[in-house]
């Protein structure tokens, strides 16, 4: 069953919703979609209301450890933390109350190379239970696509195939990946990867980027028969979208909706 998956993007110590493939280093600052007044740890108190489980509070560059932990403290164990994970912290977001951490650019060298010996580090710091991998790509001109990291910003050397999914699945709990060309422009899911990520059937996926209306999440379900799970972010009406009302999404993972 293809679940509703609750956000907290964190940039500049805000909540905000951003255009993805826009924060780069230097130069003007990212196209953002909503920027909310509202404390990080009022949104996760709001899932914990709900009881929605399995979403992530991303920190997106620095300045956002404090918000990330206050909302790990208004719903312990409820959320996964992403950005800036490596082996040296990862135990201490843990303690921080994050049910897992997610990690991307920590498994790979500046230049995208990945590096085993990291993610064998991490998994020994908090064991695999405890992982999320950041699959996070853009399309490839010839087709399929590739990992990136770095905000989006740098290519990988890891292709997103059925290969490189397994080899990494033993090493973690689940995988969640952003699709970054469309991610944040509410103009639709790319759901041939949804299609693709869903003819995997390993460990659980959750998929972000696009999702524009309630549909978006019965589509999701179709196409990967269940198995991947949505997040939804700036279309959502919680983060000042029109597309998508958040009480529906609650409705529609206690299976009010179907």
């Amino acid at each position: 069953m293809t679940r509703f998956r609750p956000c907290i993007d964190l940039h500049e110590g805000r909540v905000k919703q951003i255009v993805g493939g826009t924060l780069r280093d230097g130069g003007e600052g990212p196209q953002t979609n909503f920027e909310s007044d509202r404390p990080a740890g009022e949104f996760a108190a709001i899932y914990r209301r709900d009881g929605l489980t399995g979403g992530h509070v991303i920190m997106l560059g620095p300045g956002n450890e404090m918000a990330a932990r206050e909302a790990l403290g208004e719903w312990p164990g409820g959320m996964q933390v992403g950005g800036g994970i490596t082996e040296g912290n990862a135990a201490a977001w843990i303690e921080a109350g994050a049910s897992h951490v997610i990690v991307t650019s920590r498994l790979f060298s500046a230049d995208g190379e990945f590096l085993p010996e990291r993610l064998a580090a991490l998994r020994r710091e908090v064991g695999a239970e405890r992982l999320v991998i950041d699959l996070s790509c853009r399309r490839e001109p010839e087709g399929g696509w590739a990992v990136y990291m770095n905000r989006w910003q740098t290519r990988t050397s890891l292709p997103v195939t059925k290969e490189v999914l397994g080899m990494l699945a033993a090493d973690c709990a689940e995988f969640l990946i952003h699709a970054a060309d469309v991610e944040g422009k509410c103009a639709g899911m790319d759901e041939e990867l949804l299609a693709f990520l869903g003819g995997w059937e390993g460990c659980p996926v959750t998929y972000a980027g696009g999702a524009r209306s309630l549909a978006d999440l019965g589509t999701a379900e179709v196409l990967s028969g269940g198995r991947v799970d949505v997040t939804i972010g700036s279309a959502l009406d919680l983060f000042g979208g029109t597309g998508v009302a958040y009480a529906d999404c609650v409705a529609w993972n206690r299976g009010q909706l179907r």
